[in-house]
């Protein structure tokens, strides 16, 4: 019989310290933890310059200080907590099977793009200015 894995709760494994699966997407794991820490500091810088600005330098520095070490233990636990983790595994195990184009590739495709986007703007402009020509040859626009 296979042995069932007891899941805990959010806040039970929020307050745990252990790492879960260590090894198993260890790169990925890591630059979520470090972009999602630095979205809280960021958001924390800001909630120092605006809402704070004049405030005590003690209440101006404290709270985005307390912030920021919260969100670096939210954003160290997030990526530990197990089924963001296995998902976060799976999704390093499913990069690792991805053919990554060539630069020529990426260069042909990127000329592919910037000329087809190139005549899509030009017909719709042709279609702009046909239509605005129209629509005043009948009066529907006055100017």
């Amino acid at each position: 019989m296979a042995k069932v894995e007891k899941s805990s709760g959010f806040w039970q494994s929020m307050m745990a310290i252990d790492f879960y699966k260590r090894n198993q997407g260890r790169l990925v794991r890591s630059l979520t933890a470090a972009a999602i820490l630095c979205a809280i500091l960021v958001g924390a810088w800001a909630c120092m310059v605006t809402f704070l600005g004049d405030t005590e330098p003690a209440v101006q520095y404290g709270i985005p200080v307390a912030i920021g070490l919260l969100g670096a233990w939210f954003s160290f636990r997030i990526v530990n907590f197990p089924v963001f983790a296995d998902f976060l595994a799976d999704v390093e195990a499913e990069m690792v099977k991805v053919s990554w184009p060539g630069a020529d590739e990426v260069r042909r495709a990127t000329v592919v793009v910037l000329v087809t986007m190139f005549l899509f703007s030009f017909v719709l402009f042709a279609y702009d200015v046909i239509w605005q020509y129209l629509l005043r040859l009948i009066g529907v626009l006055k100017f």
